[in-house]
């Protein structure tokens, strides 16, 4: 049998030749063998066990093929936490990280410390967001929506796997929630906000959820839908927070102020340096000690 060492190098080779990502054999081996990098390095020189050898020809195929690392392992990694992942949710991405982040920020710097908070979670998908926001701040009471069952299903599977306490509803957009009259102190949202014409990479288009990805033909075709019923919703003070694209800042910025010409609102740049956070102040004033 050959040694890890040899397996890699000859995927990585294959990769390089085809101008993709040669980390992604180590990644594979870490996943599949149970094993943290320095393991694995310690195990260069061994002879790979036949079917974990198989197992792993069979997911660098459908590597080859186009078919994205996360959804070959089943999991990603969200917020310090594994994620199960299909390709029925959207995979979650590290810039999203930097809204649940800020979301905490806001929560301490916006509500009183004993203070418990109703907050919900449009468009859930995997689950990375609420569950994540459940599990970092104890006041919380999370709920969560999705249109689709299929995604709802991994949602509450991740749920249960980290012990986060969310109501789960399915419903178009805040449906379920205006159908049962509930308010929130906060609510959350990554929307598709990609528009239906734009370019996009071929392993995202061809595998992850479409509904999960477009907004229309400018991108805020949900913002819009959730604008103009966000009222029913919230609390008389109340933070809005969405993930957005970072080219849509002066169209996002109209909209706001049409649907909320009364409340503050603030555009938050990424690590990268691109506009891609906005949070809305429904009835209460900014405050200028945000990241």
């Amino acid at each position: 049998m050959p040694t890890y060492r040899q397996v890699i190098r000859q995927y990585e080779n294959r990769l390089a030749e085809k101008d993709r990502d040669s980390n992604v054999p180590k990644v594979l081996f870490y996943h599949f063998a149970h094993k943290e990098p320095h393991q694995l390095y310690l195990m260069m020189d061994e002879e790979v066990d036949a079917d974990l050898l198989a197992q792993f020809e069979e997911a660098m195929d459908l590597y080859m093929q186009g078919y994205p690392v996360q959804y070959i392992k089943g999991v990603e990694t969200f917020f310090g936490r594994d994620f199960v992942v299909n390709d029925k949710v959207l995979i979650p991405r590290y810039e999203t990280e930097e809204l649940v982040e800020n979301i905490l920020y806001h929560i301490d710097d916006y509500f009183d410390g004993d203070q418990p908070l109703d907050l919900v979670d449009v468009g859930t998908g995997s689950g990375a967001i609420a569950i994540s926001l459940e599990r970092e701040e104890s006041r919380l009471r999370v709920y969560a929506t999705d249109i689709s069952e299929e995604a709802l299903e991994v949602a509450r599977e991740n749920a249960q796997r980290l012990g986060a306490e969310v109501t789960f509803m399915q419903g178009d957009m805040l449906a379920p929630l205006i159908e049962k009259g509930l308010k929130f102190d906060i609510f959350v949202s990554n929307p598709p906000y990609i528009p239906v014409n734009q370019e996009i990479e071929h392993v995202v288009k061809d595998n992850e959820p479409h509904v999960a990805l477009f907004g229309g033909q400018d991108g805020l075709y949900f913002y819009r839908q959730i604008f103009q019923s966000a009222s029913k919703v919230l609390k008389d003070r109340a933070i809005l927070a969405f993930e957005m694209g970072y080219d849509q800042r002066e169209a996002m910025e109209k909209e706001v102020r049409h649907y909320f010409p009364e409340d503050d609102f603030v555009i938050l740049k990424d690590m990268n340096g691109k506009d891609r956070m906005l949070f809305i102040y429904h009835g209460m004033p900014k405050i200028d000690n945000h990241k």
